[in-house]
């Protein structure tokens, strides 16, 4: 495997990194509310099954009753 000096390398990441195809400002934006849309989905549906499982217990070991 051949070394590769530090300059040379810098090259090559600067050449890879042109080849990406980056986002627009508009999909970043669009991709994040998606990404907190869901989360408070998660959060809610998360809640609720953890209300509901609470609820059966307290149920079946007459805690609470």
């Amino acid at each position: 495997m051949a070394k590769t000096s530090p300059g040379e390398f810098v090259r090559q990441v600067r050449r890879e990194t042109a080849k990406v195809t980056w986002p627009t400002r508009k999909e970043t934006m669009i991709a994040t509310a998606m990404v907190v849309m869901m989360s408070f989905l998660a959060a809610i549906f998360f809640f609720i099954a953890d209300q509901l499982m609470a609820f059966a217990v307290r149920l079946i070991l007459g805690i609470g009753a």
